[in-house]
């Protein structure tokens, strides 16, 4: 097996996915890269979540295959796996009674063998989780005293802490507040360019994903409708079809960004304050 924190490449191929009877996803193939970050978009029930769950073996595949470095995930035991790719959701409950730090060390859970405390490698792990997610100064709070983006941080810190070199990320944005919004988006930059981790992120906001992202993958309806890097995909024709309304899509002369603007049935019309002339002597 390789080193834990190795980069590699997780695959799907031609994956099926259901509820029930229900299928969500449908003949979805894509892979996740070292130092490359996709991110997985498109609206509502179109089958984001989901998708990266089974990428995490949450989810059931009903037909298709994951492969992680070419070896089908189900080879894997949960361990080993876990030494290897992290995922992070919204969903999880902290124990009540436990710390910032002893939330963050479950990162640390796969790397240690049974009954063993903490060693100086899995510390500095969690001490470089914190700091990068500015939780550090929050080590010794209980959990129960956060509010709802604080405690998203620290899970993100867990996810950190493992240390694998493929981190699937489901919203990561979502509940935090405009500064650590762009911290966090910094953050998973870093991590493709700096430790070369293969990156899979579920993202609503499209100019987040404009922003960070190397390729995209648009889903609709549990296929995809388009794949490629941010210009290819972002378009405004991809975009009105997918969505459902009218979606303008232009590039910032300044920076070269794309801009996404969807058009609702009110237009908004802002304009400048006027400043009133100097009234002549």
């Amino acid at each position: 097996m390789p080193t834990p924190g190795v980069p590699a490449v997780l695959r799907g191929d031609r994956l099926v996915l259901r509820y029930g009877r229900t299928t969500v996803v449908q003949d979805v193939s894509l892979e996740l890269r070292p130092g490359r970050i996709t991110a997985l978009v498109g609206p509502n029930g179109s089958g984001k979540s989901t998708l990266l769950r089974a990428l995490a073996r949450l989810h059931d595949v009903e037909s298709g295959q994951v492969l992680l470095d070419d070896q089908p995930v189900s080879t894997l035991s949960v361990r080993q796996f876990a030494q290897r790719v992290t995922l992070f959701t919204q969903s999880r409950q902290a124990p009540p009674g436990l710390t910032v730090s002893e939330v963050v060390a479950f990162g640390r859970h796969p790397h240690r063998r049974r009954f063993s405390g903490a060693s100086t490698h899995d510390r500095a792990a969690i001490d470089r989780a914190m700091a990068a997610t500015g939780t550090a100064d929050k080590a010794d709070r209980p959990v129960s005293e956060l509010s709802g983006g604080e405690m998203q941080r620290v899970w993100l810190a867990a996810s950190l802490a493992q240390e694998t070199g493929v981190v699937l990320l489901d919203e990561p944005t979502n509940h935090l507040d405009l500064r650590y919004q762009v911290e966090t988006l910094d953050l998973v930059r870093d991590l493709a360019d700096e430790r070369g981790v293969a990156v899979g992120i579920v993202l609503h906001d499209l100019d987040h994903a404009a922003r960070i992202a190397d390729s995209l993958v648009l889903l609709h309806a549990g296929r995809i409708h388009a794949a490629g890097d941010p210009f290819q995909v972002l378009t405004a024709e991809h975009l009105s079809e997918v969505y459902g309304l009218t979606v303008e899509v232009a590039t910032d002369p300044g920076t070269g960004r794309l801009r996404i603007d969807p058009l609702g049935r009110h237009p908004v019309v802002r304009t400048l304050p006027v400043t009133p002339k100097e009234t002549l002597a």
